[in-house]
Order: structure tokens, then C-alpha cells, then sequence
């Protein structure tokens, strides 16, 4: 049995000796050591952490250098953790500290196209409200800088639901805004577009034109002359007839886009399905340090060879950027009738008879070959699956790919499952494949689903929330930017409502959830989607200080009133990206686009940056 000597009144060296003869360690002082004092200590205000799933309410976050130091109290944190002179305290003077908002699934860098060209969005997002108002919102556009330097007029988010006349534009109504220069109207859920006669000439549309596999050229009644609305695939051909963009014209779109992404409390963002072009973006400004938000990335599975060679490939974030797996899409949209059904829709399209399903993007045998191929490279796998048929036709090719490859924590995605059955839900449960829902098309469509798109037994189970939970899995709730704003609290109150715009009407109330359901489906749970969910989700010790301050306590109001809250502040690693007072002074993002000198100096390249994008698959 070895035994320790205490050495009292010993010279040191001595003591050293000893220690070592006989294996004896130092004895430890038995006083704490000093705790480093945090860079930044919010207090004063609800404080939902989402700890454990729960609220979890703290009276102070302590931050040090990006990350969360401490959680708790605010008489315990600011007494060991605030320092005399370094730290700065943030008084959110009763307003509310939420986890930074997690985006699911979206498009930024497209969504910065929209950020920049017309407004054709109804109400509450726009002021579209029949073929005139969009025309005068048009012509106005074609008189700004944007317009004279791109040398096209564009504009984005009208919706043939909304308009009066309830239809899209054709050549006709474009042809009035301008007969010289060509017309550009993308339809909201950018699955669509109308053009002018001028953009159809440039496109090469002819009469002669047929269908191209994927899309259909809508013609005048009668003949096989084209009216000038596309769909899917034949509205590529116009994109492809855009002029050519510069890489600063480039960068300038893409931070369009982070800007709108911002001002929602966005602190991650995705590009889904990215194009080797946009993910070149991205890595530029990632070198230069001008991503403010982290943004994660899924290429086009059909570029994969090139794109997962990357550098930027992985979990870990570099300046902000990193791609995070593959996109696959199977179809098209559901209030644009174009995703792929198995039962026929209440109401066809213009051009189809009854009994019409939508169709696919790719075969069987196509789809089958991309799941392998992401489970034989390890790769995460998302797919923008609308209608039923097209998750019918993923489960199959997850299933087969699992069998081949064996069970792992894989985390497939579905995008949008927007007409999924309640036996497609389980199977997502059986199979480990991520839900990542669309409750705001309960908010913006509702109505028209009912009335068109589905009639009101199949309407009201769009994004069935309530199937999910009832089998007690997790689900991401996104807004696919550019089809709707980036709002998150649009996004939160249509998750938690699912009341229609046009009737009030509540689409499917068995599929509502609670607030802090709906509130997780924004931030844990799309950073679990994300593998994430280490480092983000909630406030907690040791996770990125990625927050977002609301004017009020979506917890704690009336769930009607949600919509109404405001993002004052966004807070990416500690530090204030977005202020609401400053993008106020500052005009908002348009007119500080219009006085930066990066801001598009000839709006090129821009058609080949959308084709390839899911701007043409929502």
C-alpha cells in the first residue's frame, strides 16, 4: 500500500522529490477557478429556450465568443458572468429572445431574384389583384434601373387564385406592357410563367414547338399557336434566353436574398437544389467573409459528380457556407396542377380533360437510380415530392435503397409531401424518412385547394400535421422562398392556424398544433433535419448564440395574432445581423440595393442561374 507524505515546512525542491519517490500528486487549491467574463449578457425579457422541447424560460443567456456560456437566472448569471468593464448587457425591455429560426427548405439566392424584380404578389404580400394591377406593377418596374440594364422585364409571384379574372396573363395582356422588349411574369409558385410575345420569339416558341418531356406550352384555344404560359420544364427555355450575369451581379443577388432572409430571423438558410453555379456563389462570398448566416446546401442530385467533389462537402460550416447533401424532385406544384397525383384533380387545367393527374419529372427507373446513388455515397437525400404518386414513388426507391445499403441514421427528407396519406406518413416513420411540411399553402391556397385543386376531403389533409404528431414524430415546417416570403411568423401562424386568407376558413382543424409545437418545427427540429442539432435549435450551453428578438411572445398570445409579431432583431453567433430600426432608416432592401455599388450592374447570367434551381419545382 503506497502512502502520501505530507510535507509541512519542507524546502520546495524537496517536496518535489519526494512527490515523485512516493507517487504522491499536488494537492489541488480547493478554490474554483475564475469564470471568463461573457462578451454579451441578454436579460429583461421572456427568454424561450426550448430546452428539453419545453418552453423552458430563463431570465438571462450569457454569450462568449458565439456561443452560449450560460443559461439561467439573471441575479446568478449577471453575478458570475458579467465582467466589470468588458461585457455588454442587452436589455430586451420585455421583448422576446427566441432560438435564431432554422430554414427547412428555400431557395436564398433565387429568392434574391425576387427581392429585385416586380412584385406581382396579392395581398397581404402585394398589391396584384387582377390583370390590370399587375400590368401597371410591371410597367412601373420596366421605368426603374434594373429593368433598363437587364434589358427584360421580370416580375414574381402572381397567382392566377388570386387575380380577379382567375386565370394567368397571356401574351396579350404582356404584350400591352411592352411589345419590344421582352415580358417575364413568374407565377408564385415558380413552377409556371407568362410572357410576351417578344420572350417567346427570343425562346424560340413557335407553333411548331412541341411539348418538351417534363412541361407543357399552353396554346390559344383552337390552334397550336402558344398563349404564352409554361409549365415546368418549357418555362426553362425562356430562363435559358436570359442575359448573362457577371460574378458581382451574382454576389449581389445572392445577398439580396440573405437580406430578406435576415429581416425574418433567419439565422440559417438553405439553397435547395442548387445549381454548381449558385454553389459557386456562395463559396466566393464565403471566401470573402460576406456570408452573414450560416447557408447549407442540397445540389441537384444530376450535377452530383461535380458538385460533392467540393471542398465545402460536410457537416462543419466554412465562412459561413457548406453543402449538405443532394436534391432530387419528382414533380411539380399542386396549386400550379402541374405535381403528380394518383387521383384526378377536382378541377383540370386549362388544355386538360377530366380524369387529369399531373405527371412526373423523372421515370421509375430514373428515380430509383438517384436514391442509390445518394445511399451508395453516403449522401443526405432530399426530394420535392407534392403530389401522392411522387412519394409513393420515394418511398419505394428509400425502401429499395435501405434493403440494398442496411439501416443507418441516413435522414432522408421529404420536401413539401403536400398530399401525402396517412399511410405514406407511417411509412415515413417505418423508413426513418423527415417530413418537411408546407402548412403556409394552408394560408395562401387553402381556398383553392378546396374549391380546385383537390376538393374539400383531400384539401383539408394538405401538410397533415396532425397525422405526424399523432405517431409522435418530428417535422420542419418551411416557407420554400421564393413561392412565399421567408416570414417566419407567416409561417409559425399558418403552422399553428391553418386558416385560409380569401374565407377564414380553418383547412383541416385536426392538423392544427400548439404554438411551441409549431415553434420547434422552426428550430430544433429542422436542425435535427440538418444534422444540426448538436449546435442549434435552442438555447443552451455549448450550442451557436443564434437568436431572433419578436416584438411579442408567440406562446403567450392569441395564435390569430401571430402574424402580427415583428422580427426586431437578428443575432448570428452573438453578434446583431438585422435590426428593424436600422432597415427602416435604411429604406429596406431595395433602395439600399439601388445605392451599393454591388448591387447588379448588368443582370447577367441570371436565366442560367434559375434553370436547375427548384425556382421551376414548387
Amino acid at each position: 500500500m503506497k502512502m502520501c507524505w505530507h510535507i509541512h515546512g519542507k524546502p520546495v525542491v524537496l517536496t518535489a522529490i519526494l512527490t515523485l519517490v512516493t507517487g504522491c500528486t499536488a494537492i489541488k487549491s480547493s478554490q474554483p477557478e475564475p469564470i471568463a467574463a461573457a462578451d454579451t449578457l441578454f436579460v429583461g425579457g421572456d427568454i424561450v429556450t426550448l430546452r428539453g422541447g419545453e418552453p423552458g424560460y430563463a431570465g438571462a443567456v450569457a454569450v462568449r465568443d458565439g456561443k452560449i456560456q450560460a443559461v439561467g437566472d439573471r441575479k446568478t448569471i449577471e453575478t458570475t458572468h458579467r465582467g466589470p468593464t468588458t461585457t455588454k448587457v442587452v436589455d430586451l425591455g420585455g421583448r422576446t429572445l427566441v432560438p435564431g429560426f432554422v430554414d427547412a427548405h428555400g431557395h436564398i439566392f433565387v429568392t434574391g431574384v425576387q427581392a429585385l424584380a416586380a412584385n406581382l404578389l396579392a395581398a397581404p404580400d402585394g398589391q396584384v389583384k387582377d390583370i390590370g394591377s399587375l400590368q401597371r406593377m410591371l410597367s412601373a418596374w420596366a421605368k426603374g434601373k434594373t429593368a433598363e440594364k437587364l434589358g427584360w422585364i421580370i416580375g414574381f409571384g402572381y397567382d392566377d387564385a388570386q387575380i380577379k379574372e382567375q386565370r394567368h396573363p397571356t401574351r396579350h395582356d404582356l404584350d400591352t406592357v411592352s411589345k419590344d422588349i421582352p415580358v417575364l411574369a413568374i407565377h408564385q409558385s415558380g413552377h409556371l410563367a407568362a410572357v410576351n410575345s417578344k420572350a417567346l420569339e427570343l425562346a424560340g416558341i413557335t407553333t411548331a414547338s412541341p411539348n418538351p418531356p417534363g412541361g407543357v406550352i399552353r396554346r390559344e384555344a383552337g390552334s397550336q399557336q402558344p398563349n404564352g404560359v409554361l409549365e415546368e420544364s418549357a418555362f426553362w427555355a425562356v430562363l435559358s434566353a436570359l442575359p448573362k450575369l457577371s460574378e458581382a451581379d451574382k454576389e449581389a443577388i445572392a445577398e439580396a436574398g440573405q437580406a430578406l432572409y435576415l429581416r425574418y430571423g433567419y439565422t440559417t438558410a438553405q439553397e435547395g437544389r442548387a445549381t454548381p453555379a449558385i454553389d459557386g456563389v456562395w463559396e466566393s462570398l464565403a471566401g470573402k467573409d460576406r456570408i452573414k448566416l450560416d447557408v447549407v446546401a442540397y445540389p441537384d442530385i444530376e450535377s452530383a459528380d461535380q458538385a460533392m467533389r467540393s471542398p465545402f462537402v460536410g457537416r462543419d460550416y466554412r465562412h459561413g457556407f457548406r453543402i449538405g447533401g443532394v436534391k432530387l424532385n419528382q414533380d411539380g406544384s399542386p396549386q400550379g396542377k402541374t405535381a403528380w397525383l394518383t387521383q384526378p384533380y377536382f378541377k383540370p387545367p386549362h388544355g386538360q380533360k377530366p380524369g387529369y393527374q399531373g405527371y412526373p419529372a423523372f421515370t421509375e427507373e430514373q428515380v430509383m437510380g438517384f436514391v442509390d446513388k445518394a445511399y451508395a455515397n453516403h449522401w443526405q437525400i432530399m426530394s420535392h415530392v407534392n403530389g401522392d404518386a411522387a412519394v409513393d414513388q420515394y418511398i419505394r426507391a428509400v425502401r429499395a435503397a435501405e434493403q440494398k445499403y442496411g439501416k443507418a441514421d441516413r435522414r432522408p427528407v421529404a420536401i413539401h409531401a403536400q398530399t401525402c396519406r396517412e399511410d405514406q406518413i407511417a411509412a415515413f416513420k417505418e423508413l426513418g424518412i423527415f417530413p418537411s411540411l408546407f402548412p403556409m399553402h394552408t394560408f395562401y391556397w387553402g381556398d383553392w385547394y378546396m374549391n380546385s385543386v383537390l376538393g374539400p376531403e383531400r384539401a383539408r389533409n394538405i401538410s397533415p400535421t396532425g397525422w405526424v404528431m399523432k405517431r409522435g414524430m418530428m417535422f420542419s415546417s418551411h416557407h420554400d422562398a421564393p413561392v412565399a416570403f421567408p416570414d417566419s411568423m407567416r409561417v409559425l401562424s399558418a403552422t399553428v392556424t391553418r386558416v385560409a386568407r380569401g374565407s377564414g376558413e380553418v383547412i383541416g382543424p385536426e392538423h392544427r398544433v400548439s404554438p411551441l409545437v409549431g415553434l420547434k418545427a422552426m428550430t430544433l427540429w429542422p436542425a435535427y433535419q440538418h444534422f444540426e442539432e448538436a449546435t442549434k435549435g435552442s438555447i443552451e450551453v455549448g450550442k451557436v448564440a443564434d437568436f431572433a428578438v419578436l416584438s411579442a411572445n408567440p406562446l403567450k398570445i392569441d395564435p390569430t395574432k401571430i402574424a402580427e409579431i415583428k422580427v426586431l432583431e437578428t443575432i448570428k453567433g452573438g453578434h446583431s445581423v438585422y435590426r428593424l430600426d436600422a432597415d427602416k432608416q435604411a429604406g429596406g432592401i431595395e433602395d439600399s440595393c439601388a445605392s451599393s455599388s454591388r448591387c447588379l450592374t448588368k443582370m447577367s447570367d441570371i436565366g442560367a442561374q434559375m434553370v436547375g434551381t427548384e425556382v421551376h419545382r414548387h
